[in-house]
This record gives C-alpha cells, structure tokens and sequence, in this order.
C-alpha cells in the first residue's frame, strides 16, 4: 500500500503570507522608485545623481561625484545624449575588518541621459569642484528659438 502525504503534518499557512508580504514590499519598493522617491537602500543603480538645468541657450548638468578624481572621468556629448562613465575606488580595509553597514558601492559605472534637444558638443565645456561635476551644454543653433521678423 503506498501512502502519499498532500498536506504537511501541521500546515503552515503562515509561509504564504510571508510571500505576499514580501511581494506587498517588492511592489511599493517599484513604486517608489518610479515615482522618483529614493533612500539609501533605493539608489543602487541610479549613480552619480544629477540635476539638469537649461536657459535660452544653454543646459546646465550637475553631478554628484565625491572622491572621483577627473581623471577617472570620461564624458561624450552626442546629438542630445550625455554620458557620464568612469570608476570609484574605495580604500581597502584591513583583511580583519568586518562591516556594519556598508552602503557605498565601488566599481565601473556609466550614466546616459537624453536632452529635449540637440546640442553642440564641440563646445561643451567641464568643472570639477567639491566633488561637483559642472557640465555646461550649449544648445545647438538648429535647436534655439528664432525670431522672424515679419515683413509688411
């Protein structure tokens, strides 16, 4: 006579809403993200932050890039896109370390975003201060507003 069990000797129901749980959890963390809300454990990914500006002639892009030396830096401006890549050392702990929190990500990263319009790369020009990337894009000519006069 073979004898199969279906059911556990003492069901556990509280596993399957431990599953929802963390799905409830998933979701609002993807819901966060894409509403644009972030913390410390919601910005893997998302480096360096930025901030993008713009006046009648000009975009302005700032980024946040502590401890990166300009060296380790390359940016490309092309047609409306603008990339920030590079790499971040951290300094090596002792083999003995052990860590309580670590938050601080190291290795290669590279940041692309595109702009409403075109701009003009060749005269692109870049600042590092105070662990600020200053990008000042020009915008390309085709892209300014003109003014047309109207002839009578």
């Amino acid at each position: 006579m073979i004898v199969r069990r279906v059911w556990p000797a003492r069901p556990t129901f509280d596993s399957s809403l431990r599953d929802f749980e963390q799905l409830r959890r998933d979701m609002l963390h993807m819901l966060d993200t894409f509403a644009g809300e972030r913390d410390s454990a919601t910005t893997s990914g998302v480096f360096p932050p930025i901030n993008i500006t713009q006046d009648d002639d000009h975009f302005y892009l700032r980024a946040e890039i502590p401890g990166i030396a300009a060296s380790d830096l390359t940016i490309s401006a092309l047609r409306n896109h603008v990339s920030i890549s590079g790499k971040r050392e951290l300094p090596k702990e002792h083999e003995r370390a052990s860590y309580h929190r670590r938050e601080r990500a190291e290795g290669t990263f590279n940041r692309t975003v595109a702009l409403p319009t075109l701009v003009d790369s060749d005269r692109v020009e870049a600042r590092c201060a105070d662990g600020i990337l200053t990008l000042v894009l020009p915008k390309a000519a085709e892209a300014k507003p003109r003014q047309i006069v109207v002839k009578t």
